[in-house]
């Protein structure tokens, strides 16, 4: 069984425990008449809980189409719960109804199944279903965000490792024969003037280096760039798409958002709460957002860099 599919049981487990905990204590549908055999009827409700709770995670991800996943953020957990929930609470409570009428019913009467029963079942399964909501809800967002801040972390160090990497000289030495003739310094790729054309005859000359980001507006992008050690925007009349074909061979360039592309070299520091990410850029200070779709993108350029 895979890790995934444990926590999932594992949480099923203590839910259904929670119920069976509070009609232990609250002892509803005359369980209070059955003296030690209550504990088996609630063994049981507990087994029609856990396989209810099964089963409506089966229709969750194939019939609505939303698996349990922690990696598309904490408000794609809290809102899957709460699906889950609106599915669940019912299927259960029904379930829970047919087992009063058929077992339940032999010995305490009131039990048979009818409406008013039904919504007696749901009432008090639904109290039992908001409190465990609640405190999944807590402790899935704790435990999501101390794991996206020390992501966080490490990205930053790994950026600020890349940044100081790229802007050390390379030497290499070569030789003809077995004498070495002559020490050559290899600038970093991003040190190198490029240019940038639109649809129209205006374009954009400066070093990669120097690239900031670039925002797609309309049917033109702004470039925002460094000219004489300050900010300089221009406008070219071109798409975001062309600017980054133009700049494909620049690894430490890569697209943040639909409407953003970024020089990973200009980023001074990864912004990550409650499931977005924020990048901020150096001398501008402006906050480039980074979409879902482009994510793990970033994080792999980052890594790789």
């Amino acid at each position: 069984m895979s890790s995934s599919l444990q926590e999932i049981f594992r949480v099923r487990i203590v839910s259904c425990l929670f119920v069976i905990l509070a009609l232990a204590i609250f002892k509803p549908f005359g369980l209070d008449m059955w003296q030690w055999e209550a504990y088996t009827h609630l063994l049981n409700i507990f087994i029609i809980g856990l396989v209810v709770c099964i089963f409506s995670d089966l229709l969750m991800k194939f019939i609505v189409g939303m698996p349990s996943s922690r990696d598309q953020g904490v408000d794609y957990i809290i809102r899957r719960n709460l699906w889950f929930q609106l599915i669940n609470t019912p299927l259960v409570s029904f379930m829970i109804c047919l087992y009063r009428h058929f077992i339940l019913s032999n010995q305490i009467e009131g039990n048979q199944l009818s409406l008013s029963n039904f919504l007696e079942t749901l009432l008090i399964i639904a109290f039992c279903s908001f409190a465990i909501g609640l405190y999944w809800r807590f402790k899935y967002r704790s435990r999501y965000l101390s794991a996206e801040l020390e992501e966080t972390r490490l990205l930053n160090e790994q950026l600020q490792k890349m940044q100081q990497a790229a802007s050390l000289p390379i030497s290499v030495s070569y030789s003809t024969g077995a004498k070495v003739q002559k020490e050559a310094v290899i600038s970093f790729p991003q040190n190198v003037a490029i240019k940038l054309t639109g649809t129209t005859n205006d374009s954009i000359s400066l070093q990669v280096s120097n690239l900031l980001y670039v925002e797609a507006v309309g049917n033109y992008v702004k470039v925002f760039h460094l000219y004489d050690g300050k900010v300089r925007t221009d406008m070219l009349r071109a798409t975001s798409k062309q600017i980054e074909d133009d700049l494909h061979s620049y690894p430490m360039i890569v697209r943040c958002h639909r409407a953003f592309i970024v020089n990973l070299q200009q980023v001074e520091q990864i912004i990550s709460k409650s499931g977005s990410m924020q990048l901020l850029i150096k001398h501008c200070h402006d906050y480039l957002p980074v979409s879902r779709s482009n994510m793990a993108q970033i994080k792999d350029s980052i890594k790789k860099l």
